[in-house]
């Protein structure tokens, strides 16, 4: 029987700290932080056998919110202490929660090769088209000709595609979902967390504060509106021409594929190392 929302909350938040919560009235990282819940109880997890990392940004704050094992870390550098946790105890489920900006901007470096080296963790990124928390910046996800506190007369830069860079740099498990199909999110973190090697999640969010009415989306309503418009299956996208795809957002599993996994291939080098040094 799936657990109520009630007893989720009971079972893994920190009701005394830090609540209320900082976001923003009809921001998407409350609907993400819901379906990683509803993720984590389905696979039947305890609290301490979950680790959840965090660079800065909004949804940085996720961590502080959650009764698991957590690490509030700097800025764009959530997978590189999820790597030393993940090497130090293989056994434990890793996920890092980051914006756009926490992961593509100054983490972009640190997220092609975690895809890479196709790490055995879960990455959620949440992807607003601009830095929220610090003044409505553009990313480098903002869209180009977009309006930001840094592109009053739009943006000249292109955007990265955050699902199909994964996919470009070797992650195993890659997919797609915006904040309007709620329960979406919370079955592809459940395939992610599920699946063995570096399995991205990226979560197209409304940022309708700091980018919505900069670029006259409307509020939140309006916004998520816009998500379900635009919103095309993959299976469907797979019919469909280049022409008309354009300004369409494809969503679902976009790549699962089988991959080394370098954790367990660093466990065999020190192995063969050990073997050599006995004959030796």
């Amino acid at each position: 029987m799936p657990i109520s929302a009630q007893d989720l909350r009971h079972k893994y938040l920190r009701h005394n700290k830090k609540f209320p919560h900082v976001w923003c009235p009809g921001c998407g990282n409350g609907i993400v932080m819901a379906a990683l819940l509803r993720a984590i109880s389905r696979l039947e997890l305890s609290r301490d056998e979950v680790v959840l990392a965090s660079g800065i940004g909004c949804s940085g704050r996720m961590p502080t919110y959650l009764d698991f094992n957590t690490l509030h870390t700097t800025h764009g550098r959530a997978l590189t202490f999820a790597t030393g946790v993940k090497l130090a105890n293989p056994s434990l489920n890793v996920v890092t929660i980051m914006g756009d900006g926490d992961a593509m901007a100054i983490g972009g470096n640190h997220f092609i090769h975690a895809a890479r080296r196709n790490l055995n963790l879960t990455a959620i990124i949440i992807n607003n088209s601009i830095y929220g928390m610090t003044g409505g910046q553009y990313s480098a996800t903002t869209p180009f000709g977009a309006t930001s506190t840094t592109s009053i007369y739009g943006h000249i830069e292109q955007a990265f595609s955050i699902a199909e860079l994964a996919v470009t740099a070797g992650a195993s498990f890659v997919a797609r979902a915006t904040v309007y199909h709620a329960h979406l999110i919370d079955r592809l973190i459940e395939q992610a967390m599920e699946k063995r090697g570096f399995a991205v999640v990226e979560v197209i969010s409304n940022c309708h504060v700091q980018y919505g009415r900069r670029n006259k989306l409307g509020g939140a309503v309006d916004m998520l509106k816009q998500f379900k418009e635009e919103a095309v299956t993959v299976n469907k996208a797979a019919e469909l021409s280049p022409e008309e795809l354009e300004g369409k957002t494809t969503i679902g599993v976009l790549v699962d594929r089988e991959l080394p996994i370098s954790t367990e291939e660093y466990v065999k080098v020190r192995q063969r190392a050990h073997e050599s040094r006995e004959k030796a």
